[in-house]
């Protein structure tokens, strides 16, 4: 720091006292100075007169720092000590008490720009730790990505290989062999809840000795494979080996032909609490139960809110909630699948959480809003189908709050003589399994000896031989 400048810019500063101009003087200040050279006129008249007079003492004379400042002038060291010579000892200590404060006030100013320099810095800094962490978690993120992206495309590359998901306007979706594999899936897990003897009932139905080939369906059907029928097919075809496209089997022909309906609620109200998911899945279980039991059964799938669709399982797991329930008009539709079926046993399912909302009028235009006239159509549609024979109802009502929910569906149930269960939907697969099973369990009975039959120990030993059975093909 440049000392000899300080004091500069301090003398030149325009509220010094010594910048100040010197004040008039009073009117006795005049009278003096009037008496004083009338005094020193007289002193110089008689000295005159004894010799040459001593001539006053000049007066000092003074810088001019205005002129100095308003010029632009810099003081050199030679006039910066006599400037100083010059003042007064108050005025001396007022320029050292300036300098001083000047000297702070700089030193201060450096100290501030210090910090707000290296508060700068340490912004600086920590800015540049900010974006190397994001980049180092955006490569982090890219390469998990990159891994994601790479196993999607395997999986997808594999389900599209095993049929199990397809290409449909540039988006995945699934298929039925999907669906089939996932309600296998939900069956074996409802399964494990249902009591024992139901498990075996679901199994299969009563043996009736006579087998038909055919074409491999199911992969249970496997265990009754043709070997020579299979791969003769195979080379016909050019393969080496036999796979499910060459497979023939034999298949046992049941003892009735079946029909079932399973219709389901998927009115607005069915999105709550994931009673629709349970819906689905428990109709996906009963579905392949049905199919496993009985493979050349027929299945219709109905889902209704205002409007009754038919729907196959893609469509089933697929479908959204829609608006109100038109009970009516979903039994109208079991009456016109069933009304002609050949089938020896016919069952209906109908799974829903609430009343009859709505209702189809004569000129099919769909009315809402009117519970009674709804009721009373849906109580006339189900008399309609309770002249379907035989037939075998089931309604699933799920458990609710509302007493008059169970009372309409007692009411629907009593004019189908039919059956009602109230239950929750985590039990809505389980309860549907067992009506099914309950409805075709297969009975075994035990042989009785005949009454002059002599006891095993006596009997003669025999061959045991296996009972003929009758294969067509």
């Amino acid at each position: 720091m440049d000392l000899l400048s300080e004091f500069q810019d301090a003398l030149l500063l325009p509220d010094a006292s010594w910048m100040r101009p010197e004040a008039p003087p009073s009117i006795f200040a005049r009278l003096r100075a009037l008496i004083a050279r009338l005094i020193a006129f007289l002193k110089g008249l008689f000295s005159r007169r004894k010799g040459k007079a001593k001539s006053p003492p000049a007066k000092e004379r003074r810088l001019n720092f205005a002129t100095i400042s308003a010029g632009g002038r810099h003081l050199g060291a030679s006039e910066l000590g006599e400037a100083i010579s010059g003042l007064s000892a108050p005025q001396r200590e007022e320029l050292e008490q300036t300098v001083e404060r000047s000297i702070h006030q700089k030193e201060r100013d450096l100290r501030k720009e210090a910090e707000e320099k290296r508060r700068e810095m340490e912004a600086q800094r920590r800015a540049l730790e900010a974006e190397r962490e994001e980049a180092k978690r955006r490569a982090e993120r890219e390469a998990v990505d990159r891994v994601k992206e790479a196993e999607d495309h395997r999986l997808t590359r594999e389900l599209k290989e095993r049929g199990f998901v397809a290409e449909r306007g540039g988006e995945l979706a699934v298929t039925y062999g999907l669906i089939e594999r996932f309600a296998r899936l939900v069956l074996e897990e409802e399964t494990r809840s249902l009591p024992g003897d139901v498990r075996f009932s679901l199994k299969g139905s009563g043996s009736t000795g006579v087998y038909e080939k055919a074409r491999l369906r199911q992969p249970e059907e496997v265990a009754h494979l043709d070997l020579p029928s299979s791969l003769l097919q195979a080379r016909m075809e050019g393969s080496k080996h036999i796979d499910e496209a060459t497979m023939f089997v034999y298949r046992e022909q049941t003892s009735e032909r079946v029909h079932v309906v399973m219709m389901f609620d998927k009115s607005g109200s069915m999105a709550e609490s994931e009673k629709l998911t349970a819906a689905k899945k428990a109709l996906l279980a009963l579905y392949v139960a049905v199919r496993r039991r009985h493979p050349d059964a027929t299945i219709d799938v109905v889902a209704f809110d205002n409007d009754v669709r038919l729907l196959d399982l893609v469509e089933l797991w697929e479908c959204t909630p829609g608006s109100f329930t038109n009970t009516a008009e979903a039994l109208r539709t079991a009456h016109l699948l069933l009304r002609s079926s050949k089938a020896s046993r016919k069952e209906v399912y109908l799974v829903t959480d609430g009343l009859p909302e709505s209702y189809t009028d004569a000129d099919g235009k769909v009315r809402s809003g009117n519970l009674d006239q709804a009721m009373a159509h849906a109580l006339a549609r189900a008399q309609e189908l309770h002249t379907v024979t035989p037939l075998t109802f089931t309604m699933i009502l799920l458990r609710s709050e509302h007493p008059e929910y169970e009372t309409a569906a007692k009411a629907v149930t009593r004019a189908l003589d039919g059956s009602l269960v109230v239950t929750d939907p985590e039990r809505l697969g389980v309860e549907l399994l067992i009506r099914w099973a309950r409805g075709s369990e297969t009975v075994r009975k035990v042989a009785k000896p005949e009454p002059n039959a002599p006891p095993l120990a006596s009997r003669p030993r025999t061959k045991k031989r296996r009972a003929d059975r009758r294969m067509g093909g």
